[in-house]
């Protein structure tokens, strides 16, 4: 049995890990080369996003589907890295989830589309809940610095954006979501697009910095069937400053995606 000096020990290592994931934006993990990814904790309280987006939504959307996105997505990364280990080929884990949703014609047909649907959606909703904050005041929010002038010169200004994004949102079929990303092969240039299901826009070299999950589990509990309501709502939870980190952490690992597109 461990002596008391050795428990506590373990006991400090452990709430300092604990701590180090807390402050670790959900985005983050997605360049973890490993093949069990981790459910990352929320920014924020399950409660904070309301009155736009309520506590029972919250709590589902993430301890129910992005759980299950996280859960089966491990699974079928442990399933393609036994094969690989039984042919002695290059391991799965040397590449993260992020660079294997970027060549998903390397991934073996079998494991494709668990990948694509699982994978798409464990990154899709790190990247949603990274870019949102509390807003108990309805404060207005909008882009400034640098990301405030790219808006302005691809866009016009941030109303034009924001009325083509919501147009976007409230036109997509079915389930999916709208982006804001930098397009690498235009040299970075502001490109809204969206996706349906659980792909994602890196197949198109695309490196998001804002997203809205369209799907209804979204905001069916506090909407219903109203998503130009979710989509309203949405808005006053947008944190551009968060946005703006996001892309400066996308600029950061510029040499990844050269290597990998």
């Amino acid at each position: 049995m461990a002596d008391k000096p050795s428990l506590r020990s373990s006991l400090l290592s452990f709430c300092l890990f604990t701590a180090a994931l807390a402050k670790k934006m959900p985005y983050e993990f997605i360049v973890e080369q490993t093949n069990t990814y981790i459910l990352p904790s929320l920014p924020y309280g399950y409660k904070e996003l309301e009155p736009f987006i309520d506590e029972a939504t919250v709590r589902v959307h993430h301890l129910g589907h992005h759980a299950a996105y996280t859960n089966k997505m491990n699974a079928a990364m442990q399933q393609w890295e036994r094969e690989n280990e039984i042919r002695e080929t290059d391991s799965v884990v040397e590449k993260s989830i992020l660079q294997i949703l970027h060549r998903l014609d390397d991934v073996p047909e079998k494991y494709r589309s668990g990948i694509r649907n699982n994978g798409g959606g464990y990154v899709n909703h790190n990247l949603y809940w990274s870019v949102m904050s509390p807003n108990p005041n309805s404060d207005d929010r909008e882009p400034i610095n640098q990301l405030g002038k790219d808006m302005v010169e691809n866009f016009g200004n941030f109303s034009n954006f924001k009325e083509l994004f919501t147009k976007e949102a409230l036109s997509l079929f079915g389930s999916g979501y709208v982006w804001l990303s930098r397009d690498i092969n235009q040299n970075g240039k502001l490109v809204i697009s969206k996706t349906t299901n659980q792909d994602s826009p890196f197949e198109d070299g695309f490196l998001p910095i804002l997203v809205i999950d369209i799907w209804e589990h979204a905001y069916y509990i506090k909407h219903q069937n109203r998503r130009p309501k979710h989509v309203s709502d949405w808005w006053n939870l947008v944190d551009w400053s968060s946005v703006e980190e996001l892309d400066k952490w996308w600029k950061g690992l510029n040499y990844l995606f050269h290597d990998e597109l």
